[in-house]
């Protein structure tokens, strides 16, 4: 993995921590620390470049899990996810006054973990695009932490595995059912997503809805008729308006 999600973990139970470590060490992610109270994880905010935080509520500590949720917000462009037993709607209430981009209960798999952390970095990048072009062009975004993560690839799993891909290598993405079928070069996996909602994760010059079932990466279109688009000797019907545009695209 070229650039390694680098997590930090807080919580303060010892053996929960180093079995979260483990789960997240195997799927290729990069632990940066393992703390257990609310200091030892705003210091390693401050000297550490951290993208993501996964924080228990309660910690061995007077400040709490939420109280270092308003501490990131105001000071970072993170994300982080609460991963707590306390599951009450009054714990969830007060957890949403720092509007965490995830909730995780306890006990969970490691299934349960990669897909929380997958899909908040994936909506955090999704969310904060734009943000982020702001602070860049403005020029006054002293003490906010630049969020570079996931805009050149994608987590997919494949059997016990989770691979990250680069946008680049994606050829075409085919719906089947409740399923998608990622394929790159040399490679298939399923997703189980909406077509409409992974192509939302996508980068948009790039990917396009070509027909109801399909999104392409127009990098790699080979050929093209009235009807279809040929990638990798894949023939995929295109709607009109798609041919339309590749046409518009080729002669502009």
């Amino acid at each position: 993995m070229e650039h390694p999600i680098k997590i930090l973990i807080v919580e303060d139970n010892v053996i929960i921590a180093d079995d979260m470590q483990s789960m997240l060490e195997e799927i290729g992610y990069e632990i940066v620390d393992n703390v257990i109270v609310y200091e030892q994880a705003v210091d390693v905010l401050k000297n550490n470049h951290v993208d993501l935080v996964l924080i228990d509520i309660i910690l061995a500590s007077d400040k709490t899990g939420i109280d270092l949720g308003k501490h990131i917000r105001d000071n970072y462009n993170i994300p982080f996810i609460f991963v707590t037993s306390n599951s009450d709607r009054a714990t969830v209430e007060n957890a949403k006054t720092v509007k965490p981009d995830g909730y995780l209960v306890k006990p969970f798999e490691q299934q349960d973990l990669y897909t929380s952390i997958e899909i908040a970095l994936s909506n955090f990048n999704y969310n904060s695009k734009m943000r982020d072009n702001m602070t860049d062009d403005s020029g006054d975004g002293e003490g906010i932490v630049s969020n570079s993560i996931l805009k050149d690839s994608i987590f997919v799993k494949k059997q016990h595995l989770y691979y990250r891909i680069q946008f680049e290598d994606i050829q075409f993405i085919k719906a089947d059912n409740v399923y998608l079928e990622v394929n790159t070069v040399d490679k298939k996996f399923l997703v189980r997503s909406p077509l409409k909602d992974y192509l939302e994760k996508l980068p948009r010059n790039k990917f396009y809805r070509a027909h109801k079932s399909y999104i392409v990466n127009v990098d790699h279109i080979d050929a093209i008729n009235s009807k279809d688009i040929m990638i990798n000797n894949n023939l995929i019907p295109i709607s009109k308006d798609f041919k339309e545009f590749i046409i518009s695209s080729m002669n502009s």
